[in-house]
């Protein structure tokens, strides 16, 4: 696998197709892969690649072979969501695990850039909830979408290993509700999951979500989605508080979309294994404050012990 830099990255569009007419910028690529944004004569493109160990303090590989089925889900989806909900794929490099897409539209940003600033609009949680359902609601039939995206195995390197089984290592009285969620992902496989349903993921132009990064992408358990959106919303209370009380309507407005969808009590169980998860596990949320850290541990205890009735009551 030949690794893609911004340094090689104009000989590497070029012989693709894709001549450059500008300049080529990293974007952040998260803690597992490197991502590029290129303008070429033929429209602004991502170019995305899968790291085979990720960006972590702690020992985190991944089969890098995740990026082709990501770009697979990316040409399903187009033919599911709304024009525009996904990007348009515009090449596979399957010997170096690279693909190309469309870029969002100019203007666009991420939806965690805009929370944490105070942008909070409840109807976006709403447009991002309603596109959560309708992706759960098109691939309920077990036939294609179980052949083809049964195989769990990366969602497990990238999600139920660093998430759920470390953090239940350090948590040991926890351990049966963190292998209770990890059951559910298999015997509760009702639709496609995209497995990181995450403000970061969501590109936001004109009130309009545009979702990205189908990586851990897999047919399983679609309260895992619901239960990873709520939890960024709620961890995202703590650290901005003085916008608590709108951090909740976006939650609420989200959740009337969602929960017709998805299992409410598999919800909070995600939810509160996903909480501890964001402090304890090996991807805690970058943003959290130290002195935070013991309320949200708190809170993620009581949510797995004693659920809530309603998950909303958490923004209460």
């Amino acid at each position: 696998m030949e690794p893609l830099t911004p340094t090689n990255a104009a000989a590497y569009l070029s012989a693709h197709g894709y001549a450059l007419s500008g300049v080529v910028l990293p974007l952040g690529g998260g803690v597992s892969n490197t991502v590029l944004l290129a303008e070429t004569v033929r429209g602004r493109l991502v170019v995305k690649q899968a790291l085979e160990r990720l960006r972590v303090a702690e020992e985190w590989r991944s089969d890098p072979a995740r990026t082709l089925r990501e770009a697979a889900a990316l040409r399903d989806m187009a033919g599911l969501l709304p024009a525009g909900a996904t990007p348009g794929v515009a090449f596979v490099d399957e010997q170096n695990y690279i693909y190309a897409m469309e870029a969002a539209p100019e203007g666009a940003q991420d939806w965690k850039t805009l929370l944490l600033a105070g942008v909070i609009d409840p109807a976006v949680g709403g447009a991002v909830g309603r596109l959560l359902a309708q992706q759960v609601a098109a691939t309920r039939p077990a036939v294609p979408w179980r052949e083809r995206y049964g195989d769990q195995r990366v969602f497990d390197e990238l999600r139920l290993d660093p998430y759920y089984r470390f953090t239940a290592a350090r948590h040991p009285d926890l351990a049966p509700y963190f292998a209770q969620a990890i059951a559910r992902c298999r015997e509760r496989a009702a639709s496609l999951v995209h497995g990181d349903w995450s403000p970061k993921n969501l590109l936001i132009a004109g009130g309009r979500p545009m979702v990205i990064d189908y990586e851990v992408v897999h047919y399983g358990d679609p309260a895992f989605d619901a239960a990873f959106l709520l939890n960024h919303l709620l961890l995202k209370s703590y650290h901005r508080p003085q916008w608590r009380s709108r951090y909740g309507e976006a939650a609420a407005a989200f959740w009337r979309e969602a929960a017709p969808v998805v299992d409410a009590e598999g919800v909070k169980l995600h939810l509160g294994c996903l909480l501890l998860a964001r402090v304890d596990g090996k991807s805690p949320a970058e943003y959290l404050f130290c002195e935070t850290k013991p309320t949200l541990r708190a809170l993620a205890r009581s949510i797995l012990l004693t659920p809530p009735g309603d998950v909303l009551e958490l923004w209460k």
